[in-house]
């Protein structure tokens, strides 16, 4: 489902329910997420939903120091594995300068319904701290889509390390891309923690591109189809002609480059709707 700049209200002491309330309200599922002993609110989000081993004990230490730079802030964290928790919770304990900022880290359980997992990034984060030196794919696109903007590390020199970063560049949030490394991935997460108008901007520009018609580049794709589609059959004509290997250009017509439209939606819907049902395309 499409982002929404305002949250579903949720009203006090209500379950949690999906798409319902803000980040801070449903606060990573817990009923202290700031501590037992903590009487306060949370005051911002983080998450990261990615497996453990794509994180290393550098990016585990941005964290905590994150956390602690940003009052009554919790990291929301992804069970998986559930086995590791226990050297995680020690590694953490160890590293922390404030023992309480480990009370401010908390885990829920995997979500199996892969819908149900993307609608919880809307409910459940404000910002993703993105895991280096293996970046999110798939879990970075649905918290992308869920209109939660993801801050990275863009040092890295292979494929996986820069995929959050391409993402930012087609979206216009090349400001979440942390060029110098560590310390300024560290200082891009605070600020979006601590300057609540630059979070805002930063949110409702991401969320804008997702809600754009025609659809954005990078949320588009019908054409993405069409143009993978194009450049496969020019691959097949180069083979079958006896060319040599070379480069593929796929040219779009000047109608095509302003992107799908409403229409476009529209009439794939139906051909899907036809092809559920057996009929003809």
């Amino acid at each position: 489902l499409p982002p929404s700049h305002e949250y579903a209200p949720r009203q006090a002491q209500a379950e949690f329910q999906l798409g319902v309330g803000t980040p801070q309200q449903n606060a990573c599922l817990s009923p202290t997420p700031l501590g037992a002993s903590s009487g306060e609110e949370v005051s911002f989000v983080y998450c990261n939903f990615n497996k453990f081993l794509k994180n290393n004990p550098k990016t585990m230490r941005s964290w905590l120091r994150i956390l602690e730079e940003v009052p009554n802030s919790i990291l929301c964290l992804l069970e998986f594995p559930a086995e590791a928790i226990p050297n995680l919770r020690e590694f953490i304990l160890d590293s922390v300068q404030n023992k309480s900022t480990s009370d401010r880290i908390h885990f829920i359980s995997w979500e199996k319904n892969p819908f149900d997992h993307q609608a919880r990034s809307s409910s459940l984060c404000n910002v993703m701290l993105d895991s280096h030196p293996y970046n999110g794919h798939t879990t970075a696109q649905d918290a992308l889509y869920a209109g939660v903007p993801i801050v990275t590390r863009s040092d890295g020199k292979d494929m996986a390390s820069r995929v959050s970063t391409s993402a930012n560049v087609v979206l216009g949030l090349e400001a979440l891309n942390a060029v110098g490394g560590t310390s300024e991935y560290e200082d891009i997460a605070i600020r979006l923690g601590t300057d609540s108008a630059w979070f805002r901007f930063i949110r409702g520009k991401l969320i804008d591109t997702c809600l754009s018609l025609p659809m954005h580049p990078y949320w588009d794709v019908p054409r993405y189809v069409r143009n993978f589609q194009t450049g496969l059959l020019l691959a097949w004509k180069n083979f079958i002609s006896g060319n040599p290997i070379g480069h593929i250009e796929v040219v779009e017509k000047s109608s095509e480059r302003r992107g799908s439209t409403r229409q476009t939606i529209d009439e794939i819907d139906k051909m899907r709707r036809n092809f559920l049902r057996g009929d003809e395309l």
